[in-house]
């Protein structure tokens, strides 16, 4: 089934849901014209639910906000084609198909919008419209995250977003051609749009038929208009028609600010000389090119995606504005359109605001100066890509000559800059007398072209190795202006591109800055803007790069303001599209203390940016300053002193191992977080991946190193890992040498319990090649954590694994015979022979080891042989566990035989046929005193399309457990949760009974009666609504006619809560049935269950926790299964062979036998007195009844044996 198709099932799903789901609606019965207005005036904001937001969502807790969880919010699809949007939900079972979660819970369960195709058809463009809003303020904001998947190098669907008012629809917003995979914010400014109004997302699928669009968390901020009425004006503000306020310097500036046009109205408009270009140029005056400013309407203009979709003076396609770039006469022209003013007179009070677009590049600038006789001065300098909407400038000039306004734009390659409504105010008077200012000539082009950058010296290097972080020009000059800086002399190569009423600028003071100290200084620091938005200060370094592993800029830092304002640094990945956030901190009261920060980078390929984004509310004193920005071990080519260190226990970092940025979610360093101690003391640090951690939107955590040197001979590598929870998915370790793809040296897949497994790789030796590693946290759901510590690099081979999933090789399996085994997975549905998915992941891209034992392949009675590596014997028996799959009539044989060195093989399992192909679990108990190996022989049957696979390998201490019993200190014996898309993929956990945070249980474990014993859990919070399950279930055995399992287990469920029920159920070739189950409830210890077991053909046993009511919360577990084939049950409640041996328990069963002794005698006299009594009544009323008198103290049930309890003792059942 294909992406598309899924998410269209779970839409159909998410409809029935959802319906009714939404909220109330208007319950004040406010007018028609004030609903979705985006003010609320029912005191429950109901007037603003259903409008393609809620007046509050209900999971993200912001206003005026649409995250899909109780509906669409009024949004409808309105598509003409069998491509339409629709509510759906992430899909576990098809990751790449559709988002793994929604953007607002993060999780599975979460909703969206995904634009979604029917099987079969030809998709076009997908329309979702919003229901009417009204009355837009200027400073509206609209925000939303969309997600792009399955592209697999095939070409983007784009998403747009328009506005439709009046009778016409202008472009919004539109997706960038290139970026990568993921959830992706946008961001769009309507401006201020009266009267009602429609927003519409248009997907466009590409032609490639696979990638898929998601839409999430829609919201609207400070688009409502200030309430009407009269109110009293602060000072720098004055009154508007409608009675709300505005700042006086918005007045006259070409934006309806008040809401009624009042604030742009004649007469006190009138003295202000406005140019909308409409009619013309007005009294400006473009220079020839090229390059040259142009003036024309976005009606007439190409699709370009840089050019602007309006004006800005009527929000239109036909109004008119100027433009250099993308569509201009010469767009290729290197060099700056320049715009000149006439001569204006001297003057202390004339400003101009205008309206500027930059979009497209990252090298587009806009720059405005004034020209004297002497020279001209830069006032105002705008770099880079702003988006796709006019940004506000306002610039004040305070001439004692007179002079001209110069505006120079410079367009990237793919870039526009555009202007519209420049404004100059009444003191900006022209010259009539004096001679009039000649601009001086063009800035000469220097003799490097546009892909080279110019040093200090005069030469010319390529433009690739500015701000590389490598020495590039003899005297450094192309790092000198790269974000680096003390601020001392100037932004070193900071650049504003905020669009809102803060800006970033270099400010000085007589105070110390930084850590200059008792010394005045500059720095980095908020400003009043000229913007129109109410957003977050935004200032940005040039394109950097490439960077190593180890790349961390140090930074110092101050906030005067409450916990509203905040500092953070995001970096703006253009290879990926993404712009990530890397660090924040919050106001903490205003403390004008300076501190320090270190926020890790990571490695990146070129260009990346560092982003600093700031906010404080506007007007007060409170503010946010940088100083002092250092880029520490960023040059890839340089590694740090502590790269080497690739064996690390983490106790006082992470030694040679980094974060990968670019990491859907972290690794973190920390002492466990209620998940369980570390392995080097118990008390001390390891580094953990937790899939559920807040932002977590992806699916995969990367710990890398950088590149080591070639060793001199094979080393190996060892670690510890930990693998806990209901979802936690995969951990690999892999492999990358300079110029090569990665490849996958070792991998686990699924629960592995709360405790510490130790794993193993070879490093083998390829030339003189340098090599890296790195450990891959892959997440198949939401609830779990994967850990690692101590891991080791020693010379010389590892040895003989003691597990082997076959997923990243053959684990140093020697295999001979002809044919021969082989390594193998069904990953492209190729394969000739073989199980459809292998058994450690349950799908067909996983791996196992295959013979073909047909007839043309290998002949009757011909063998194919696996031989493993020598492993050390242990002073206690070894069991060896394996799984495998027969398959056809006849398969063959498979026998397992033990070699220790120098004696003869001994055959200890053997197998030849099997009841449906389904993956089987074997075993043997190994007992060696000295080095062997285990043989598997395959002999073929003489059959048609048999083969024999083998999965999953694994060498243990300790004797094998009887097949279908465990005690659980060891490991599973065979037990295990089936990788069941239906079921969500939940595992069953393995853990001891020391207490966890997050993974509660009971607190003594059965077979010891302690803390250190083990058993398996469930935590059933994690099931979700609509009667999910998890299961866990036995290996396959064969037919039984009078066969009994016997089992303890633990539930602790809330009275209010318990929902949940715990089944055991017989699976076979004959179907699925309940045997026995009990409704959860709160703890009363460990209580026994005996239930017979019957069925004719090979079968296996299941362990269910079903929901039946939703939320459930609460743990089960199950400890000392007992499987007894062919034996019947014995009544006794007690553990055949087993009984608990805490001392506690010991002490209760003695304190108990002198309670029942006691009570035993006390029956004795009682009786006896009763007796001689009764026979003195009988003598003197021999019509009374003789019925049997007392109790039945023991009651038979169809599949176990209930005891009443004594009073006040706890109950069995």
């Amino acid at each position: 089934m294909c992406g598309c198709t899924v998410l269209l099932v779970l839409t159909l799903l998410g409809r029935a849901a959802l319906s009714g789901a939404s909220a109330a609606v208007n319950s004040c019965d406010s007018p028609a014209e004030q609903l979705c207005d985006f003010v609320c005036d029912c005191g429950d904001c109901s007037d603003e639910n259903q409008c393609g937001y809620a007046g509050v969502s209900p999971a993200l807790g912001t206003p005026f906000t649409c995250d899909f969880e109780e509906g669409d919010c009024g949004w409808r699809d309105v598509s003409t084609s069998a491509y339409g949007w629709a509510l759906a939900r992430a899909s576990l079972a098809a990751w790449g198909q559709g988002p793994p979660s929604d953007h607002s819970v993060g999780t599975d369960l979460g909703w969206f919008m995904a634009a979604a195709e029917l099987p079969g058809k030809s998709p076009a463009t997908a329309w979702l419209r919003s229901p009417v809003m009204r009355e837009a303020a200027a400073t509206c904001e609209i925000r939303a995250w969309y997600h792009v998947s399955g592209l697999n190098g095939t070409e983007r669907p784009v998403l747009r977003l328009a506005l439709a008012a009046g009778h016409e629809t202008v472009e919004l917003w539109q997706s960038p051609e290139h970026g990568g995979e993921g959830w992706h914010e946008l961001v769009a400014y309507p401006g201020r749009t009266a009267g009602p109004f429609q927003l519409t997302f248009l997907a466009t699928a590409s032609p490639a038929r696979g990638a898929q669009l998601a839409l999430d968390d829609i919201s609207f901020r400070h688009c409502g208009l200030q309430p009407s009425g009269q109110q009293a004006c602060e000072a720098e503000e004055s009154a508007c028609e409608r009675g709300s306020c505005a700042p006086r310097d918005r007045f006259c500036d070409g934006t309806d600010d008040c809401g009624d046009g009042s604030d742009e109205a004649a007469p006190h408009c009138q003295p202000f000389d406005a140019c909308t270009f409409e009619q013309g140029w007005c009294l400006w005056e473009a220079e020839a090119g090229p390059p040259a400013w142009e003036r024309n309407a976005s009606v007439n203009l190409g699709a370009a995606p840089s050019l602007p979709t309006r004006d800005h003076s009527n929000g239109s396609r036909a109004g008119y504005f100027l433009h250099v770039g993308s569509g201009a006469s010469a767009p290729a022209a290197s060099g700056a359109a320049r715009l000149s003013s006439p001569s204006f007179q001297a003057t202390s009070s004339c400003s101009l605001v205008l309206y500027c677009y930059l979009h497209g590049s990252a090298t587009s600038s806009l720059s405005i100066y004034y020209v004297t006789a002497a020279g001209k001065k830069l006032l105002r300098e705008r770099t880079g890509d702003l988006g796709a909407y006019w940004v506000r400038e306002k610039v004040e000039f305070n001439v004692t000559e007179t002079f001209k306004v110069l505006i120079e734009g410079v367009a990237g390659s793919t870039g526009t800059v555009a202007l519209d409504d420049m404004i100059l105010s009444p003191d900006c008077k022209q010259e009539q007398e004096k001679p009039q200012i000649t601009l001086p000539g063009r800035d000469p082009s220097g003799p490097c072209t546009a892909e080279q950058f110019a040093c200090d010296s005069g030469e010319c290097i390529s433009a690739e190795q500015a701000c590389d972080f490598a020495k590039g020009c003899d005297n450094n000059s192309d790092e000198k202006h790269c974000g680096a800086t003390t601020f001392e002399d100037g932004a070193g190569g900071w650049h504003d591109v905020s669009v809102g009423q803060l800006r970033w600028g270099v400010q000085r003071t007589t105070e110390p800055a930084g850590t200059t100290v008792g010394e005045a200084g500059a720095f980095l620091a908020l400003q009043s803007g000229a913007g129109q938005m109410l957003t977050a200060a935004k200032v940005r370094t040039p394109p950097l790069g490439p960077s190593g592993p180890a790349c961390t800029m140090e930074m110092s830092y101050r906030i005067l303001s409450d916990h509203h304002g905040f500092l953070a640094v995001a970096v703006a990945d253009h290879a990926s599209g993404m712009t990530q956030l890397a660090w924040q901190e919050r106001g903490r009261g205003g403390s004008a203390a300076w501190q320090h920060a270190s926020v890790p980078l990571g490695e990146r390929a070129r260009p990346f940016q560092v982003e600093l984004l700031g906010w404080v509310n506007p007007g007060g004193t409170a503010n946010v300053a940088v100083d002092n920005v250092t880029f520490v071990s960023c040059d890839p080519a340089v590694a740090p002193p502590e790269a080497a260190e690739t064996s690390c226990n983490f106790e006082t970092g992470t030694c040679g191992w980094y974060q990968d940025q670019l990491s859907d979610f972290q690794w973190v360093r920390g002492m466990g977080q209620g998940q369980g101690p570390d392995h080097t003391t118990g008390s001390g640090y390891l580094v953990a991946a937790d899939p559920a951690a807040p932002g977590s939107r992806g699916r995969q955590a990367r710990l890398v190193t950088s590149y080591q040197r070639p060793p001199a001979t094979p080393q190996c590598l060892s670690f510890w890992y930990r693998m806990a929870g209901p979802q936690i998915g995969t951990l690999r370790l892999k492999l990358k040498y300079e110029e090569e793809e990665e490849t996958v040296l070792w991998t686990r897949r699924g629960a592995w319990g709360s405790a510490w497994h130790r794993g193993f790789a070879t490093l083998g030796l390829k030339g003189q090649r340098k090599y890296r590693l790195a450990f891959e946290a892959l997440r198949d759901g939401f609830v779990g954590d994967v850990a690692l510590d101590d891991v080791a690099l020693r010379p010389g081979l590892c040895g003989a694994q003691d597990s082997c999933s076959f997923e990243a090789g053959t684990c140093g399996l020697l295999a001979s015979g002809q044919p021969t085994w082989l390594w193998q997975s069904n990953g492209t549905g190729a394969a000739s022979a073989g199980p459809p998915a292998d058994h450690t992941t349950g799908t067909a891209a996983g791996h196992y080891m295959l013979v073909s034992t047909s007839k043309g392949s290998l002949p009757a009675g011909h063998a194919a042989v696996l031989t493993s590596e020598l492993y050390e014997p242990s002073v206690r028996a070894q069991c060896l566990t394996f799984w495998y799959q027969l398959s056809g009539e006849p398969p063959g044989s498979l026998s397992v035989f033990v070699e220790e060195s120098g004696r003869r093989r001994k055959k200890l399992f053997a197998v030849s046929t099997m009841q449906r192909s389904a993956w089987h679990h074997g075993q043997v108990t190994i007992q060696a005193d000295r080095e062997w190996r285990a043989i598997f022989e395959a002999v073929g049957g003489g059959g048609d399309l048999a083969y024999i696979a083998l999965d999953d390998l694994q060498v243990m201490d300790g004797a094998c457990s009887e097949p279908g019993s465990c005690d659980f200190e060891m490991d599973m014996c065979g037990w295990s949760s089936p990788s069941d898309d239906h079921l969500h993929g939940f595992a069953w956990g393995w853990k001891s009974a020391v207490p966890l945070t997050k993974y509660p249980g009971p607190e003594q474990d059965h077979t010891l009666g302690t803390k250190d014993g083990h058993y398996v859990y469930f935590d059933a919070s994690v099931l979700g609504p609509g009667g999910t399950a998890a299961w866990l279930e036995s290996q396959h055995l064969p037919a039984a006619a009078d066969s009994c399992l016997h089992f303890w287990y633990h539930m602790d469920m809330p009275e209010h809560l318990p929902g949940g029920e715990l089944r055991v159920r017989l699976h076979s070739a004959e179907g699925q049935r309940t045997v026995w189950s009990t409704a959860g409830h709160r703890g009363r210890g460990w209580l026994s269950s005996v239930v017979p077991m019957q069925s004719p053909s090979e079968f296996q046993i299941v362990f269910e926790i079903a929901t039946r009511t939703w939320p459930i919360k609460g743990t089960i577990a199950l400890d000392d299964i007992a499987y007894s084939a062919g034996k019947g049950c014995n009544p006794s409640p007690d553990m055949p062979g087993k009984e608990k041996k805490s001392s506690s328990s010991l002490v209760a069963k003695v304190v108990i036998g002198i309670l029942l002794a006691l009570i035993v005698l006390a029956m004795v006299v009682a009786g006896g007195y009763y007796v001689l009594k009764r026979r003195g009544q009988a003598n003197r009323m021999p019509a009374e009844s003789s019925a049997p008198q007392g109790f039945d103290n023991i009651t038979f049930q169809d599949d176990k044996v209930t005891i009443p309890p004594l009073p006040k003792e706890r109950d069995e059942d």
